[in-house]
């Protein structure tokens, strides 16, 4: 960051990104004409609206006006380099098929990434008016629940071993064969588990409601926002190795370290990369 560029001043940003996501899609939630496309390979519904675009191209405006030198990478429209060393990593809706569903757990995340790590995680749901911001700097992070008009600290849930733990990923049968091995050994341990909530498990996990969240195969605009809002709020987002996966691939997101050593332990033994 430079003086001209603080996390303050980027942070302002990013919940004026959200919001203006907001206005493209909150109109077009629980409506009866949303129409959808298929981005599905190999049998897979994987739907995209036309609100998915919109609102991902009103996001890339704000930003080519107030950041062009800032790189852009978003799940609807692609790449735009910058040369600031900063990304923005977007996805306008993650969850469509929640969102097509009518169910209240999908989210617009933005992160911004300094090269290094994401600095900013912002996971927002407008239709429950939940905003969920995460922000990392050196011995300074900390994640808010800004909810109507109020905002509290949040932190992620400690002391909990795995076998009192609670689980989430979105859909078993997005795992591999091998994958869901790995997945059903950390799932077999732990005291319950829970589908079908895609950006909003992560949220929880940040509130100190959810102890692992465990997928595969996501891209970096899955899991940049997640992932920084998580570590802010205390807890620890690798891959099933212990490695980066801040631009995607398999993820293990945990309360606390000790808890995300018991669950790496499993599925890096059962599913290797």
């Amino acid at each position: 960051m430079t003086a001209a560029s603080s996390l303050d001043e980027l942070s302002r940003l990013a919940r004026a990104l959200a919001d203006a996501a907001a206005q493209v899609t909150l109109p077009r939630f629980r409506t009866a004409d949303l129409t959808t496309d298929d981005k599905g390979a190999a049998g897979l519904f994987d739907p995209v609206t036309a609100a998915d675009r919109e609102a991902e191209a009103a996001i890339r405006s704000i930003l080519q006006r107030e950041r062009p030198e800032d790189a852009i990478l978003g799940e609807e429209h692609g790449t735009t380099t910058g040369r600031s060393g900063l990304t923005w990593v977007i996805d306008p809706i993650d969850g469509t098929r929640a969102f097509i569903s009518g169910l209240p757990v999908w989210g617009t995340l933005i992160a911004l990434d300094d090269g290094t790590r994401g600095v900013i995680g912002i996971v927002d749901q407008p239709f429950t008016g939940e905003r969920f911001v995460g922000l990392n700097t050196p011995g300074a992070s900390h994640a808010v629940l800004e909810h109507r008009g109020a905002v509290r600290a949040i932190t992620t849930r400690r002391g909990r071993a795995l076998a009192d733990s609670t689980v989430f990923t979105t859909a078993p049968e997005l795992f591999t064969e091998t994958e869901r091995r790995g997945f059903d050994a950390v799932r077999g341990a732990a005291q319950l588990t829970r589908y079908g909530t895609d950006c909003y498990a992560y949220a929880l996990l940040a509130m100190g409601h959810v102890d692992l969240v465990i997928e595969a195969g996501l891209k970096a605009y899955d899991i940049a926002a997640p992932k920084a809002l998580i570590e802010a709020a205390g807890g620890i987002v690798t891959g099933w190795r212990g490695e980066d996966c801040r631009w995607g691939g398999r993820v293990l997101a945990a309360a606390h370290p000790a808890l995300h050593a018991e669950a790496l332990e499993l599925l890096s033994g059962i599913a290797p990369a």
